[in-house]
């Protein structure tokens, strides 16, 4: 199989982010003749151009949003900019929650008539892109319209892609099969007792534990797992659950023809 996923960025939540403790710029992920781009935060154009090699963004075919918040929207205008070639070639498709172009667009009108389709996410849809097929598979509990993406791909490779939300059971469900599941995971500690909607480590934990992938990778990280050392979180829960976890770091590129792999630092 011809394809990679290359993490342009692994922050998560405003300090990281803020301070670029980490990148921002979302995750790249291509398949054969398809190009898309996940989250496009603060950063992402520059960080596309400057990896090596370089990631043109006039050949995306797709930009995936899970939601309108800044660390996984900023870059939307710009990317989709550059996705059209300064919007002299009317192509690519924009897939995101409805509520992102509600009173305040995070993708303005002048550029929404530049892609060839909106495509307006909704729970257990499913979607097709050139030769790849993904779907949203349930609503996640976060502060606006928020979802994940699980992707399938040709010799039964499924990729999920767990972006913020607040745990429930249901996520490991709708979540499995899997045999590469991305999770976002802000938080160190889980507080049942915080207003914060985003998964802890030991809620990720739970997620591997129940779904079983192939291997597992930690993203999107806040302050106090940053601080925690994210590879050693993930060498930890290796070695306790028997299943292979890294941590994501900033220009990571993980060869699909390469999976699974069993380690990772960051």
């Amino acid at each position: 199989m011809n394809g990679f996923i290359k993490f342009l960025g692994t922050a998560g939540a405003r300090i990281v982010v803020t301070k670029q403790l980490r990148a921002s710029g979302g995750i790249w992920l291509s398949n054969n003749n398809t190009s898309l781009l996940i989250d496009p935060g603060p950063g992402s154009l520059v960080r596309a151009l400057s990896s090596r090699p370089k990631l043109d963004p006039s050949s995306l075919d797709a930009i995936l949003l899970s939601h309108r918040h800044l660390d996984h929207s900023n870059d939307m205008n710009i990317m989709v900019e550059a996705m059209t070639e300064g919007t002299f070639k009317k192509r690519g498709e924009i897939f995101l929650p409805h509520d992102c172009l509600a009173e305040e667009p995070v993708l303005y009108r002048y550029l929404q008539n530049s892609v060839e389709k909106i495509n307006f996410l909704a729970p257990g849809k499913s979607y097709i892109l050139n030769d790849l097929e993904f779907n949203t598979p349930v609503s996640h509990i976060h502060s606006v319209e928020t979802y994940g993406f699980r992707f399938k791909l040709p010799g039964n490779l499924i990729i999920s892609v767990v972006t913020d939300t607040l745990f429930t059971e249901e996520l490991i469900a709708a979540y499995k099969p899997t045999s590469l599941l991305i999770i976002n995971t802000v938080r160190l500690k889980k507080e049942s007792s915080s207003p914060i909607q985003h998964l802890s480590i030991p809620d990720a934990e739970r997620l591997i534990q129940e779904i079983k992938p192939q291997m597992a990778i930690l993203t999107h990280f806040g302050l106090t797992v940053l601080k925690a050392k994210p590879w050693l979180i993930a060498q930890d829960l290796t070695q306790k659950l028997g299943i292979p976890v890294v941590a994501a770091r900033d220009g990571w590129k993980l060869e699909l023809n390469q999976f699974p792999l069993s380690e990772g630092k960051g």
